[in-house]
């Protein structure tokens, strides 16, 4: 019996040398050592960190187009709140992307599920960080899911002059981007068709087990263009890059033209001005100095009165002319 507990003390004893051992080779390692193991390990067993919406984080911007663009948003009860934040802050991307301001892009957002609430309009915010803080303040309205009447709610109250947009007569694209979760539960077909016959270019997003033919219902024409899908809310923010070709142009004049003065850009393209004082030439490029032009008056004595004198004087004066010429030839002979 003595000789177990010998055994066992002493293998005790063991195993207490080798703890601290350990301990005292992981002290003497480098700082930096320590820090590389502690981000290994973090890197294996933990999860980074969920990304939150930061309204003053900015991300370089594209010169896109000026728009008039919508978003509309499913906030029902299958948009679980973590999904949700995902969706804003896809959001917060997209208007990251834009050159966002009066005379650039305004952004209006539809949230809805059941019923139907426009969280702010294009009139509302005209700079980034502003729009920001106002997509992290919506919450879900978590009910059904009402897309067309959504759809038809952001035709009559968001792209609308009222509302902000701009009037037809400036040409400024009416855009709006619905993103959507779910097979809608009223109708979608008509009221699409009517917002796209009145200028709106629709894209349909689809996440999870949204329907496709609904998507393709909504959508504007080409369908390839216009219809996204993703597979979770999780990976929807990648769609930014998709977005960001399709609506940031490049801005022709900052690449390079042949305009002699000024170039102005005119959507995907552009034109020439010339300075004041100066008038744009045939070729629609270079410019000439404008000519100031001479009023030149006639002789006031000119007057009808006059020229219709002469009219009536021009055949007597001709006949005695011929008759002088003839008395002359006849003393002639004489």
């Amino acid at each position: 019996m003595t000789r177990v507990l010998v055994g066992l003390v002493y293998s005790a004893c063991l195993l207490f040398w080798d703890v601290v051992a350990t301990y005292t080779h992981v002290g003497a390692l480098e700082p930096h050592a320590i820090a590389a193991q502690s981000y290994a390990q973090s890197r294996h067993n933990g999860r980074p960190p969920a990304r939150t919406l930061n309204p003053a984080k900015t991300d370089s911007e594209c010169r896109s187009r000026p728009l008039d663009l919508v978003f509309i948003i499913d906030s029902s009860r299958s948009v679980r709140p973590i999904e949700f934040e995902k969706v804003k802050i896809f959001l917060a991307d997209m208007v990251d992307t834009l050159d966002v301001g009066a005379e650039g892009t305004r952004v209006a957002v539809v949230n809805y599920a059941s019923t139907v609430k426009v969280e702010f309009l294009l009139k509302d915010h005209f700079n980034k960080l502003d729009l920001k803080k106002a997509i992290s303040r919506i919450e879900p309205l978590a009910a059904g899911t009402m897309t067309g009447l959504a759809i038809k709610s952001a035709m009559t109250e968001a792209f609308t002059e009222v509302s902000g947009a701009r009037p037809k007569a400036r040409k400024i694209s009416k855009v709006a981007i619905i993103v959507t979760d779910g097979r809608p539960q009223d109708n979608v077909e008509e009221v699409s068709a009517a917002a796209r016959g009145s200028g709106i270019e629709i894209y349909a997003v689809g996440v999870d087990r949204a329907d496709m033919n609904s998507l393709k219902q909504m959508a504007s024409i080409p369908l390839e263009e216009h219809v996204f899908y993703v597979e979770t809310y999780g990976v929807i923010e990648k769609l930014t890059s998709k977005f960001r070709e399709t609506l940031c142009g490049v801005d022709p004049c900052a690449m390079g033209h042949d305009c002699q003065h000024i170039c102005v850009n005119s959507n995907a393209s552009f034109y020439c001005k010339c300075r004041t004082g100066f008038i744009l030439n045939a070729d629609k490029k270079t410019c000439s100095l404008k000519q100031v032009k001479v009023a030149v008056i006639e002789d006031p004595c000119k007057c009808e009165a006059r020229v219709a004198f002469q009219k009536q004087t021009q055949a007597p004066l001709a006949d005695v002319s011929r008759r002088i010429e003839s008395l002359e030839s006849l003393a002639g002979r004489g």
